[in-house]
């Protein structure tokens, strides 16, 4: 009796194991074998992280050197609000023969959190493959709710747009790239938030010649008023309303709702299990700039939580669509 309950654990012991290694191994086989298709993922967080502990998966290089080549101008203040400095760095390649284009990176953290410095991993790459990047700091939660990052964006971007010829890049092509509460940021401000008694006017919120050119949302929410966003903890705390105290303000800082047929390509990435983020967000939005015939590519990466960006294959299949995007929209 003894011996056939051992068996019996052992069997299932070893198909337990089996299963698991099927599941850790299979993700990285099939995206072998479909090298064109985003790659895949492992549907349960847990088990991605388990996969990067396991050596499974590795990481993308987060905090690479800058290389020789690759002019680093940190701390430049493009704004100082109530004696705080807000600053961003500027990478570029050392020798330019004629204005690059600038690609502008905000960093996430639920508008409480994070630095400039997250996107390092884009900032260098981007640097070394001829662009002029930057990144930007902004008022987190602790400075002050809503509105106070958009308009560190906004202004950010006017200071950018006003200093091109000190940085040797070219202002009529710089794109904006954001991951999560920073793809907010990035799709509020390329769409054409400034004054929210415009807001189902854009026409005059920007000047034509400091719009941006493109953008790239790294699964961001862009619609605040759905139930899920305006019962979210992080939601209410960046807005610091609750929604049935002012559903306006819900709106107004939804990107979605300054949508026009004028707004830039748009790239967008969002993993398919991602908990923090619908993933409907992106294919709301995709759907929303397809009937505005404004370009739009949508990456839906199966299995893959949120930053799922940090795992190496990931990050470099997003490089490899942003390098597509990019040269068919700022070259």
């Amino acid at each position: 009796m003894a011996l056939r309950i051992l068996k019996s654990f052992l069997l299932g012991l070893l198909a337990v194991i089996i299963i698991f290694f099927f599941w850790m191994v299979f993700p990285r086989v099939w995206s072998s074998l479909n090298p064109t298709k985003p790659p895949m993922g492992y549907y349960l967080t847990p088990v991605a992280y388990a996969a990067i502990w396991l050596g499974i998966e590795k990481l993308a290089e987060l905090e690479p050197a800058v290389p020789a080549n690759i002019e680093e101008i940190k701390d430049i203040e493009y704004k100082n609000i109530n004696g705080k400095s807000l600053q961003l760095d500027i990478y570029r390649p050392e020798k330019l023969d004629k204005p690059a284009p600038l690609l502008v990176f905000i960093h996430g953290g639920s508008w409480k959190s994070g630095k400039r410095s997250d996107y390092l991993v884009y900032l260098i790459s981007y640097a070394r493959k001829g662009y002029v990047t930057a990144t930007v700091s902004y008022r987190l939660l602790k400075d002050g709710p809503y509105p106070a990052c958009i308009e560190d964006i906004t202004d950010a971007l006017k200071w950018l747009h006003g200093n091109a010829e000190n940085y040797g890049y070219d202002p009529s092509r710089i794109a904006l790239i954001g991951g999560s509460a920073g793809a907010h940021l990035a799709t509020l401000a390329a769409y054409g938030w400034n004054n929210p008694a415009h807001i189902n006017d854009t026409s005059d919120l920007i000047p034509g010649d400091q719009k941006v050119k493109a953008v790239v949302d790294i699964y961001g929410p862009v619609d605040l008023t759905t139930e899920y966003a305006r019962n979210h903890p992080l939601i209410t705390a960046f807005l610091a309303r609750r929604w049935d105290e002012a559903p306006e303000i819900f709106r107004e800082a939804s990107p979605v709702n300054y949508l026009d047929k004028n707004d830039p390509p748009t790239l967008i990435f969002h993993g398919t299990s991602d908990k923090l983020v619908p993933a409907s967000q992106s294919d709301m939005l995709k759907s929303k700039l397809d009937s505005l015939g404004v370009p739009c590519v949508l990456y839906r990466l199966p299995g893959w939580p949120h930053t799922m960006d940090i795992v190496l294959r990931v990050n470099e299949f997003c490089q490899k669509k942003m390098d597509e995007f990019f040269k068919l929209y700022l070259n």
